[in-house]
């Protein structure tokens, strides 16, 4: 696939693989590179059953990339720089119709903690660790991170991370629910894999729609989501793959869902 570099795309079976390539960086996300990732995302979503987001064994993503020769200068309006590049791509990621899953090894600081953390399901290698950075250069923290922690690790953990700048290890951040599964580092992307494979065997329809459920229920009342459920229930229960699940449930076995 054509572009930087800095991204690996790759295809195993149903699943867009999907890897951080600036070892220079330790993975630091350019604004290039950024909008490389969000066209890589939606050309996926067109094409495959689920996406795996995945660095290198020393980095997932060590942030922005602050590299720029004006970087710092008070020249550069940082708040346009999000609203051009990382916050579509945060959109597009929330509003995939795919399931997205992250593979992290070593760090993942800065937006690319954000990035980590956006997963549906997020498995971290055991010398994985998370860091909002952004307090030791003097920024807010940016990517969506004040949502995503406020709303998995609670207020009084999200403050700690970003008023303290300190590092996370995975097996805190498992503790306190803010990823899914720790296994050994040489071991977490064929676990993330498998479970994307998993994921992009299912009904695909079903799975678009819990997501979408499961993004709408963060920030809307219990009423709100029961009516957005009987919408989207509506819409899945005359699916071939609602047939096919409960055909396959009434004859005991397994579910020959259509990926297309």
């Amino acid at each position: 696939m054509a572009g930087s570099g800095k991204l690996l795309i790759e295809r195993e079976g149903d699943v867009c693989v999907i890897r951080f390539n600036d070892p220079a960086t330790r993975n630091a996300l350019g604004m290039d590179m950024a909008a490389e990732l969000r066209d890589a995302l939606l050309a996926a979503e067109s094409d495959c059953g689920a996406v795996l987001l995945a660095g290198s064994d020393k980095a997932f993503c060590s942030g922005a990339n602050l590299s720029g020769p004006r970087m710092g200068s008070g020249e550069i309006d940082a708040g346009i720089v999000l609203q051009d590049t990382v916050n579509p791509l945060m959109m597009t990621i929330r509003d995939l119709s795919i399931p997205f899953i992250t593979s992290v090894r070593g760090a993942a600081a800065g937006v690319g903690a954000s990035l980590a953390l956006v997963g549906d399901l997020i498995v971290a290698g055991d010398d994985a660790y998370f860091l909002q950075a952004f307090c030791r250069i003097g920024l807010v923290p940016d990517g969506g991170s004040p949502w995503l922690l406020t709303r998995t690790a609670g207020r009084a953990r999200a403050m700690e991370m970003m008023l303290l700048g300190e590092r996370l290890p995975a097996a805190k951040a498992l503790d306190w629910g803010m990823i899914n599964r720790v296994v050994p580092t040489e071991e977490a992307d064929a676990t993330a894999l498998a479970i994307a494979q998993q994921l992009a065997n299912g009904p695909r329809l079903a799975l678009g729609l819990i997501r979408k459920a499961g993004w709408y229920a963060a920030d809307n009342g219990f009423g709100d989501e029961l009516a957005l459920e009987r919408n989207l229930q509506r819409q899945v229960g005359k699916s071939p793959d609602f047939a096919e699940g409960v055909a396959a449930f009434l004859q005991k076995r397994p579910a020959r869902f259509n990926q297309r």
